[in-house]
């Protein structure tokens, strides 16, 4: 007679079949990040306390275990800080979700994850978004609402000039050149009242115009492009709010994404840089780009860049060599449920 699955696999089973890619619809990437999460705690619950995996109850998930997990994950798997903390995330969204369903079965687990604290890491020289956060960011805004096309000019704008949150909030439409070539100047005032001209791809210029279109100010030369839902001339606090706001959506849609602790305006400033020197372009165009006096100001975008190839080369190592893959032939003999494969 086949054992009936316990409380706990019957609720993982539900959640990774129905709940995260149909109810929440996270990305695949997420799904199989958190199936690894899932496969590495039930080998280290086989290896070290020998319990198979259709035998894990939610009352074998307590502190001591779960902490035992992490430190494992760390010192002996030699995770990174990152990732072990992505692997205590998938935990978290999965008890939250469990204790919804049956309160009593899931409480030992959920209450011992909420005494767990993410663990710091190496604080970063400067918080940035990489390539596929920045393209799944300015995807997040509903177009089809005012407030969010606004939104999705505004960050696409800050993304393709640079510009501090300041310089977009005094962005006026005289200071927005529309060329020949459909590519558009903007003219930004920065830091003591210097101003210098800058270029935007035609991608964002098209949409920079249809936006003025769209907003009838695009012949008022003394408006403000962008403005808030009570003042015409939007404030800093309005762009920050942008930024959490679009952010906290990202993260919850791919939650092994943006994982550093907040993402203010200036990220996007930071991004812009790095990714240009990561394209080649030379440090001195960065910094007349950027509107730097010294060329010292600038450097700081090739550390971080070095920084930056540190992390996804430790990432790539992760995944490919041993990090990620639980020990070869012991889903047989742990009885690895199917519904956590990640081919």
């Amino acid at each position: 007679m086949k054992n009936k699955p316990s409380k706990f696999m019957e609720l993982l089973e539900t959640f990774f079949d129905r709940h995260l890619p149909v109810s929440v619809g996270v990305s695949p990437n997420t799904i199989k990040s958190y199936k690894y999460a899932f496969r590495l705690l039930l080998e280290y619950m086989y290896n070290k306390h020998g319990i198979p995996a259709g035998d894990i109850s939610f009352e074998d998930l307590n502190y001591e275990n779960l902490t035992g997990f992490l430190d494992w994950l760390e010192n002996e798997r030699h995770c990174s800080v990152s990732t072990k903390n992505q692997r205590l995330s998938a935990l978290l969204s999965f008890s939250g979700y469990a204790q919804n369903r049956d309160f009593d079965a899931a409480a030992v687990f959920r209450n011992s994850l909420l005494k767990i604290p993410l663990k710091k890491g190496k604080k970063q020289l400067r918080t940035i978004f990489t390539v596929p956060e920045i393209t799944i960011l300015l995807q997040m805004p509903d177009e089809t609402r005012s407030t969010g096309l606004r939104d999705k000019v505004l960050l696409s704008t800050m993304y393709a000039n640079g510009a501090r949150a300041q310089e977009i909030c005094d962005l006026t439409v005289r200071n927005v050149c529309f060329n020949s070539n459909e590519t558009a100047s903007l003219i930004l005032t920065g830091k003591g009242r210097k101003a210098r001209k800058i270029g935007i791809p035609a991608r964002c210029a098209k949409m920079l115009r249809q936006y003025l279109i769209h907003q009838g100010i695009q012949n008022q030369s003394n408006r403000h492009v962008f403005s808030s839902q009570t003042h015409e001339h939007m404030s800093v606090s309005c762009v920050e709010e942008i930024f959490k706001k679009y952010v906290g959506a990202a993260r919850e849609k791919h939650t092994d994404m943006f994982m550093a602790e907040s993402y203010p305006p200036h990220a996007m400033r930071h991004t812009t840089a790095s990714h240009m020197l990561e394209a080649g372009i030379p440090l001195v165009v960065i910094k007349n780009f950027l509107g730097h006096v010294s060329l010292s100001s600038t450097l700081i975008y090739a550390e971080m860049t070095q920084d930056t190839t540190d992390r996804h080369l430790r990432e790539w190592n992760e995944k490919w060599f041993g990090s990620e893959p639980v020990e070869s032939g012991s889903d047989t003999e742990n009885k690895m449920p199917g519904f956590l494969s990640v081919k």
